[in-house]
């Protein structure tokens, strides 16, 4: 039997990181990865708090013996506390950094370099925190999606997108149209994300939903999410966890109809239940099956 590398996380969910009751319970939540947050859920003044309860979670939970990928959001590289973040928690080793805000692949090259220096000086192996930047967050951000497809950037784990902060930053009142749905800017932004994480070879990660009651409506937009091609999503809830892990994997029915296109018989261009299928079917057959099979459910 050969080792396969970890699946994507299906589910990132937000915990406080001054938060000690929130701490305690997130082992149990089954969320595929945690983001302990340093950013927007702590004040300025329990910053110092939440980075000596963060670093004291990743010293009890060191890497192989963890229920949850554990990533850490900094604050943005062009705050005050953004260094102090990262010195406090590299030693702990933790997964990856979320990075917020970020303006393009320059912001995520100067993060990687300041990890360089802190791996080296806290004797953790070179390149093994990886990056998810937040893509979409300032106005400026959208224009250079299409550079992270090109730019080297080695710990790259993923792309996703935001719109709470975009609008803040273009003044808007809401990011929703007349019918509730993300408004055209906001729709747009995550298409841009989704093709520039792809174009990268990178992981595709859809943003949160501010409605943390609605389990039928979250399963639905991650099944709908999955079809695109997201492959993980944010949670802001411990509630949320269940349904993103089931929405982002392959159902049942999906895996099923996968076999059966590659058990088809014929090479290239071939014919099932009346549709003509071809190499794309095929490539995207034999993913879903590696996707279902990572995660324990084929």
């Amino acid at each position: 039997m050969t080792d396969r590398p970890a699946p994507s996380p299906r589910s990132y969910l937000f915990v406080p990181g001054d938060s000690e009751k929130k701490l305690a319970k997130a082992d149990t939540c089954g969320a595929d990865a945690l983001i302990l947050d340093l950013e927007d859920s702590v004040t300025a003044d329990n910053k110092p708090l939440a980075r000596e309860r963060v670093a004291a979670f990743l010293r009890a939970r060191p890497r192989g013996a963890r229920s949850s990928a554990l990533w850490v959001r900094i604050n943005p590289l062009d705050t005050p506390f953004a260094l102090d973040d990262l010195a406090a928690v590299v030693a702990g080793e933790p997964d990856g950094v979320v990075q917020p805000k970020t303006d393009g692949p320059a912001d995520v090259r100067r993060l990687s370099h300041y990890l360089d220096a802190l791996e080296a000086q806290a004797r953790v192996a070179l390149g093994a925190i990886r990056i998810l930047p937040v893509a979409t967050e300032t106005a400026v951000a959208p224009f250079h999606l299409g550079e992270f497809a090109d730019a080297g950037l080695a710990r790259l784990a993923g792309l996703t997108w935001g719109a709470e902060d975009l609008s803040a930053a273009i003044g808007a009142t809401t990011n929703l149209d007349a019918s509730g749905q993300w408004a055209f800017t906001y729709r747009m932004v995550r298409s841009l994300t989704l093709l520039a994480a792809h174009a990268a070879g990178v992981q595709a990660v859809e943003t949160l939903s501010v409605d943390f009651r609605d389990d039928a409506g979250l399963l639905a937009s991650c099944r709908s999410a999955l079809a695109e091609g997201f492959t993980g999503r944010i949670a802001i809830h411990p509630a949320q966890v269940g349904p993103i892990n089931e929405g982002f994997t392959p159902s049942a029915t999906d895996t099923a109809h996968a076999r059966r296109v590659l058990a088809a018989p014929g090479a290239g261009t071939v014919g099932l239940d009346g549709k003509m299928l071809d190499m794309p079917h095929l490539k995207q057959a034999r993913a879903l099956l590696e996707r279902a099979r990572a995660f324990g459910f084929d």
